[in-house]
């Protein structure tokens, strides 16, 4: 099953007489469970292709399907509506609420976008908890555990909500090797357990090398996507 479609999408930023084009014309599948990594120098465009599958940024032109879903022309709220449902985001610097505990900071999307009982909330997040391996820490605030805990908790929240979909926008950037090792195959454990696809912008040759489907992005344009024989799967 095709989870994200993108047919001769291009996004365009107007600044003044100037137009930058950051995706000009790309075309590319990715199917479900899979985890595809694009790769790129910096303004190559990975982050940009990231915000638009993420409902985050809309295309200029061309048509975009995710989740079986034409998201091109959403309005913003059908747009945070649909995200809430279908995606979560896993940042380099994390993005925890520091005034949040672990536990809040899981919780957090199922109040926002989910209307579901504080018993179900707190069975979800409990699930999502022992899931990385952070039972013990749900009392505990992001100033107190680890960088590699605080991405845990960061993956844990992406998938509070049953997201069908994790973009991961350089997840393993401000972590050493041997957590961001850990991290990839916690990621990966969830991928296998919740038929979850993960899509990675990275510069991280670890990532990359985990990666099932690699798409390179040179100045907007999309090189044809390649299987990577090199990789750890399962």
């Amino acid at each position: 099953m095709i989870i994200v479609a993108a047919k001769q999408l291009t996004k365009h930023y107007v600044a003044g007489d100037i137009t930058v084009e950051a995706i000009r014309g790309v075309d590319f599948n990715i199917n479900s469970a899979s985890f595809v990594s694009f790769v790129g120098p910096s303004g190559s465009g990975k982050s940009t292709l990231l915000n638009m599958i993420g409902c985050l940024d809309p295309p200029t032109s061309g048509s975009l399907e995710v989740a079986g879903r034409d998201i091109t022309d959403m309005t913003s709220s059908d747009s945070a509506l649909f995200r809430g449902e279908n995606i979560g985001f896993i940042f380099q610097d994390f993005n925890l609420i520091p005034v949040l505990t672990v536990f809040e900071n899981i919780e957090y999307p199922l109040i926002m976008v989910q209307n579901w009982s504080v018993k179900k909330r707190k069975q979800q997040v409990e699930k999502m908890l022992e899931a990385v391996d952070m039972s013990d820490q749900g009392h505990k605030y992001p100033s107190q555990i680890s960088g590699g805990q605080k991405q845990r908790v960061a993956v844990a929240r992406a998938l509070v909500t049953n997201a069908k979909l994790v973009l991961a926008d350089e997840p393993t950037a401000n972590l050493d090797r041997d957590t961001a090792n850990k991290i990839i195959g916690l990621m990966k454990h969830m991928r296998d357990e919740f038929g979850t696809t993960f899509i990675f912008s990275t510069h991280d040759p670890k990532v990359v090398k985990n990666a099932e489907i690699i798409f390179t992005l040179e100045d907007g344009i999309l090189q044809e996507g390649s299987k990577n024989s090199g990789g750890d799967h399962e």
